[in-house]
């Protein structure tokens, strides 16, 4: 039996002459906060649709709590609970009511953990869809999923409209959830949310995934940044693997390839450097490596 509550091998999906999904592959293990980052138009919604059933793929496959979604969706959505970035609500309905016959579709709702994420979330149950707000829709629709009993969560953009007190409580409750082992796949702009939340990355570009890992291990492919006190440079510039020497205000910046970190401390040590700093890069760093500094491939023809 597999381990992975996501498998996708080689997905491909076309609308028209546009390639959404170019032979996509990507396996998101049981249990694991996976987030899964691109820009609107790198095929994140795309993706997650096809999962979902909503779509069918062209070629690839993609398997979800072993089950096809195309196939299995009826008995899948049962067991997985889905937020857009977008709510629509019943315009008639109170936001209690809507929670609720949501929470049905998939079988029931825990009652206590229901009470206690409208509390958590500061929602007015009562009032209907219709006078709600765009964040208030977004809290019924994570009060649904997040009060349901199932094992796998497909948040697309979940914290659109909210707060940045109901994104740490959104935040919050997702740690709690990677304690019971429920599978969350995240997708999400806000680059501080996947770095507080998420075990591993996946980095999708044009279609594809560009770059998938721990933080840890995604660092390990980028430079590090260092500062120092020191008042020899040449030491530093003969070395290779060394960009981006910078001095100002008796301060020494510069940017080192993981294989030159070992030589780059030595010489520092050797220069007698104070104040020395090492930081790795941020994850919005990563995610930029790959929409800011390459040339698209269409500019290139």
């Amino acid at each position: 039996m597999s381990t992975n509550a996501i498998e996708i091998s080689g997905l491909v999906k076309r609308f028209g002459s546009t390639v959404a999904l170019d032979g996509l592959t990507m396996n998101v293990p049981t249990g694991q906060v996976h987030g899964f980052l691109g820009p609107n138009g790198a095929g994140k919604s795309t993706t997650i649709r096809v999962l979902l059933g909503l779509l069918r793929a062209d070629s690839g496959t993609a398997k979800l709590l072993g089950g096809d979604p195309w196939r299995d969706a009826a008995n899948l959505h049962r067991r997985l609970a889905y937020v857009p970035g977008d709510v629509n609500l019943w315009p008639n309905l109170t936001g209690g009511e809507a929670i609720d016959v949501i929470g049905r579709a998939r079988g029931g709702l825990d009652k206590a953990k229901r009470a206690m994420l409208i509390e958590r979330f500061d929602l007015d149950p009562k009032k209907k869809g219709r006078a709600y707000s765009k964040g208030n829709r977004q809290k019924v629709a994570l009060i649904a999923a997040l009060a349901s009993d199932v094992e796998l969560l497909l948040l697309d953009e979940p914290t659109s409209g909210l707060d940045p007190l109901m994104e740490k409580v959104f935040g919050d409750i997702i740690v709690s959830e990677r304690k019971e082992n429920t599978t969350v796949l995240l997708s999400s702009h806000i680059l501080s949310e996947v770095e507080r939340l998420c075990d591993h990355v996946s980095i999708i570009r044009e279609g594809t995934v560009v770059e998938t890992g721990t933080l840890d291990q995604l660092r390990h492919l980028h430079r590090t940044r260092l500062s120092a006190t020191l008042s020899d440079l040449s030491i530093l510039s003969r070395l290779s693997g060394v960009h981006d020497l910078v001095t100002e205000n008796g301060r020494t910046t510069f940017e080192a390839d993981d294989d030159a970190m070992p030589p780059v401390l030595a010489a520092l040590a050797r220069a007698g450097a104070t104040g020395v700093t090492a930081t790795p890069p941020s994850l919005e760093e990563l995610f930029l490596s790959h929409y800011d500094t390459r040339v698209p491939e269409k500019a290139l023809a």
